[in-house]
């Protein structure tokens, strides 16, 4: 988890954001929770736990700063409000592929980019430069899908 840290410390640093103790807060509720998805006010009521004098503005604008640093990536699936996930790992930029279960909301991510062999056949094929792309899938988890049978 320090690695990460160091890594979201040096996005913020070299666009002039300052870690503060409520963003490094914010930020370390997002280091543990990263495979859950969490919205503005999920990472608040986790953020609260320890920092109990933080307003939900500042998770927004903080939110926000992380956002413009390319630290997080902004999720819709479908479910009334934007999630977030840190995006420190991938390198290339693009997202990677949410599995969503239809019955009990679990999100499963895909590791693998399953869409590089069509990305390089749209730029070739229409001279369009791909930066990401979002793909969801919907269904049943392996739990839930032996009651939907």
């Amino acid at each position: 988890m320090d690695k990460k840290m160091d890594i979201l410390k040096e996005k913020l640093k070299r666009t002039g954001f300052k870690i503060t103790p409520q963003r490094r807060a914010i930020i370390e509720v997002l280091l543990e929770n990263n495979h859950y998805h969490l919205s503005s006010e999920e990472i608040y009521d986790k953020v609260r736990e320890s920092c109990p004098e933080i307003g939900l503005a500042t998770v927004y604008r903080t939110v926000r700063i992380l956002d413009e640093v390319d630290a997080i990536s902004k999720l819709n699936l479908d479910d009334g409000c934007i999630r977030y996930e840190l995006k420190l790992d991938d390198e290339t930029g693009h997202n990677h592929h949410h599995l969503i279960c239809k019955k009990c909301g679990k999100i499963l991510e895909v590791k693998d980019d399953l869409l590089d062999n069509i990305e390089k056949e749209i730029e070739e094929e229409y001279g369009f430069r791909i930066k990401d792309h979002d793909l969801k899938f919907y269904g049943y988890c392996s739990e839930c899908d032996k009651t939907e049978k």
